[in-house]
């Protein structure tokens, strides 16, 4: 048995052709948990092999629209999905406060579709199984698999000024995989990347960019984000020895944009494997 990361969304708020918005799909056996849920995720899991019915748990990582702008069509998809193959609500991890508010109030637009479905078809109502926890500061575990054998942790990133924003930690027997969420560059995921095989990580090439947009709207938008430089340095500190690219700034249309970010990585002294994320990308996981 192998655990597969899959990219199912590697763009940003600006839409880019080929780029769904984000989100990270980590399969081990029968076991599949989302990460983030952005703009096409429910078309991404389906080309991924994936459907949102066999999906044992959807985690946020904070409330930007961004990343959870498709989470009502997963839960409402695997809701449908259940006249076919009955697997049950779907479970969402996500940390109090912003996020946890979105999850309990996501579905009130579509009321009335909802309850015409029920009562056309004698459906069971929709049920979202939402699973808050508390923002903590060291890693904690906030999901395991019914086995045990799979497990994600947590912990508080640095996205301020969005609040209650996390990236989290997935331990499987054939590895350990860290997703970043959006944050600068910090200590948490430094530390949460300890004996990582792969972080998925967003990159803003903010060093590069920053004689260009001095002074505009992007400066401080890229100032809460992870600048490539920065990060190639954490995570040589870190020893990763993969790190897999996502939430790409800005989204890179040719074979050296992307080059460039794998650059930034390198000048910040990183000798490890680069990937430079594509939707559907996948990095498969054995110890063995």
């Amino acid at each position: 048995m192998t655990t597969e990361v899959v990219l199912t969304g590697t763009g940003v708020p600006h839409p880019r052709p080929g780029r769904a918005g984000a989100g990270t799909l980590v399969r081990c056996g029968g076991v599949a948990l989302q990460f983030d849920a952005g703009r096409a995720t429910v078309l991404r899991l389906m080309e991924a092999g994936t459907a949102p019915h066999a999906l044992s748990a959807l985690f946020v990582t904070h409330v930007h629209s961004d990343h959870v702008v498709d989470l009502a069509d997963v839960a409402m998809t695997r809701w449908i999905q259940q006249q076919l193959v009955a697997t049950g609500p779907l479970v969402v991890v996500a940390p109090e406060g912003g996020a946890a508010r979105f999850v309990e109030r996501m579905l009130d637009p579509y009321d009335e579709d909802l309850a015409l479905r029920v009562a056309h078809v004698g459906a069971e109502p929709i049920r979202v199984d939402l699973r808050p926890f508390a923002v903590p500061a060291t890693p904690e575990v906030v999901w395991t698999s019914d086995d045990g054998t799979v497990r994600v942790l947590a912990v508080a990133v640095h996205h301020e000024p969005v609040p209650d924003a996390v990236a989290y930690r997935v331990e499987t027997p054939e590895g350990v995989v860290v997703v970043s969420g959006d944050t600068r560059v910090c200590q948490e995921v430094e530390d949460l990347s300890a004996g990582a095989d792969l972080l998925v990580h967003e990159a803003c090439r903010a060093t590069a960019l920053a004689p260009l947009i001095a002074g505009t709207t992007f400066e401080t938008i890229f100032s809460y984000h992870a600048d490539t430089v920065a990060l190639g340095a954490m995570a040589e500190r870190a020893a990763v020895p993969h790190v897999l690219l996502t939430h790409l700034i800005p989204p890179p249309d040719r074979p050296e944009d992307a080059d460039a970010f794998a650059q930034d990585l390198r000048d910040g002294g990183y000798a490890g494997r680069i990937t430079v994320g594509e939707d559907l990308v996948t990095v498969v996981l054995d110890r063995s």
